[in-house]
Order: C-alpha cells, then structure tokens, then sequence
C-alpha cells in the first residue's frame, strides 16, 4: 500500500492574482506551476504546517486563512492529500525562496500554465469563485 503524503496547500491571493511556484526540475512533477505549500509534518496540525511551508518556501506569514477544499489524488507512484487554503491576508511580499519561478497570475493567465493534476479541481473551484469578481 502506497503512504499518503499529507500537503497543506495555500491558495495565495492579492486582488484578482495568485501566486505560483513551479517545481524545480528534479522533484515530483517537477517542472509543473503549483499553489506553494508542503508536508504536514508529524505532530504538526494543517494550520501550522501551512503557516510554517509559506515561511520558508515564499517569505509570508499567514494572518489567517480560509479552508477551501480537500483533495485526494493518486498519481500512480505518490498518493496526496492535499488540504487547500486561501490565504489572502498576509505579511510579507510573497517570493520563491528555494530557486524556483514564481509569479502572481489571473485565472486567465492560468489556461496557459502546466499544473500537476491534483491541482485541476482547485483551479476549477477557484475559476467557480473568482471568475466573476
């Protein structure tokens, strides 16, 4: 049986764009634009684990933050679940930390990006969300 990686994941937000990360080369579906975030760590609750992955991966502290979604996907050699969170009440100027790409983006801007997956039902709860506003 494949171990479930456990993902906090933050939907970062500042007026109508998100910031993205894209996975460095050598890592899993690397090469892919992703909402930055990662392993819930043992001991660690999806709040901290969120709050801590945005510290080190993109420079912000997380204020607060609203649940999204929940997501399990199988990508046939990792299984993920993934808990989503907006976050659009920040400090701190997001930027990539750990020499990846990074960038603010408009859903449109989205349809032109690669994205791992499991990520599809976020951008389609997001396009549900935001589209209109």
């Amino acid at each position: 049986m494949k171990k479930i990686v456990h993902v906090a994941v933050g939907v970062i937000k500042h007026k109508d764009k998100f910031f993205l990360t894209k996975r460095l080369a050598d890592s899993h579906q690397g090469g892919k634009w992703e909402f930055p975030g990662g392993k819930v760590e043992e001991n660690e609750t999806v709040h901290q684990a969120l709050h801590r992955e945005l510290k080190e991966e993109v420079a912000i502290d997380t204020l607060t933050c609203t649940s999204l979604m929940q997501i399990s996907h199988d990508y046939g050699d990792k299984k993920v679940l993934l808990d989503v969170f907006v976050v659009d009440n920040f400090t701190g100027e997001a930027k990539a930390l750990e020499g990846q790409q990074s960038g603010w983006f408009t859903l449109t801007e989205f349809e032109a990006l690669n994205f791992p997956a499991a990520n599809k039902a976020i951008i389609e709860k997001l396009q549900q969300n935001y589209q209109s506003s």
